[in-house]
């Protein structure tokens, strides 16, 4: 009698994981080009003397990025938009109690600290530019204000960096903790611009939020480089004039 022999282990179908495209390559690319102006900032601040010039020019690119988000946050791809992930109270308790579904973009939480961010961040570069030391630097527009708002603004520009660094540290914990504890990689994605989406996990998003995909094409990029070349040689007028 014949008997059946199996050499090999069995095999079952394997689910591939969902690629959805989230973050733009504009979006990206503003991203690192931001965290770059930031961290050139805070060194060459620390440096002094010839250095603050370089301060001022991070400074300067760093308001021109900045306009460029603000601007795309209305006319860029969907979960560039800001109304994609306005943030509400009603949704901010329900992500906190683990009652919302998940999102493709920013959480509730991550939002706020998004706005936030943008928003600091915001008020810095404004106020850097009526900045006057009296020493080794003097801001486009200083010249422009009394030296009491002059005084004022400066104050405020220093005292700024504190809450800009809690924020950092802050998004960067955020970063930690959801990998650490939640095996969510949030880094990955803003460098492909992809999420993987494991179909088991599907469940947990709304079906109308995973057909949401960012366009990145040819046009959605030239778009977006003409945009920020524009806003660029505005920022560099101003400040040079």
């Amino acid at each position: 009698m014949n008997s059946l022999h199996f050499t090999g282990k069995a095999s079952y179908p394997v689910r591939m994981k969902k690629m959805i495209r989230v973050w733009d390559l504009p979006i990206r690319l503003f991203h690192w080009l931001l965290v770059l102006c930031i961290i050139g900032s805070c060194i060459s601040v620390n440096l002094g003397g010839n250095a603050i010039q370089w301060h001022a020019y991070f400074g300067y690119s760093v308001l021109t990025v900045l306009i460029f988000r603000i601007v795309w946050g209305f006319v860029g791809s969907t979960h560039a938009r800001f109304l994609s992930f306005l943030p509400t109270k009603k949704s901010i308790l329900q992500y906190l109690q683990g009652k919302s579904p998940r999102t493709l973009g920013h959480n509730p939480i991550g939002a706020l600290s998004v706005f936030a961010l943008l928003f600091v961040l915001s008020v810095q570069v404004i106020t850097g530019l009526f900045v006057d030391d009296e020493v080794a630097f003097q801001g486009p527009f200083a010249k422009y204000a009394s030296s009491s708002v002059v005084s004022f603004l400066s104050e405020i520009h220093e005292g700024t960096q504190v809450v800009i660094y809690t924020l950092i540290t802050i998004h960067v914990a955020a970063i930690w903790f959801y990998k650490k504890f939640k095996g969510e990689n949030l880094i990955k994605p803003m460098i492909s611009g992809d999420k993987e989406i494991d179909p088991s996990e599907e469940v947990h998003y709304l079906p109308s939020d995973l057909g949401l995909a960012s366009k990145d094409g040819v046009l959605q990029r030239t778009f977006a480089l003409l945009l920020l070349s524009l806003i660029a040689v505005v920022v560099g007028y101003f400040m040079t004039k």
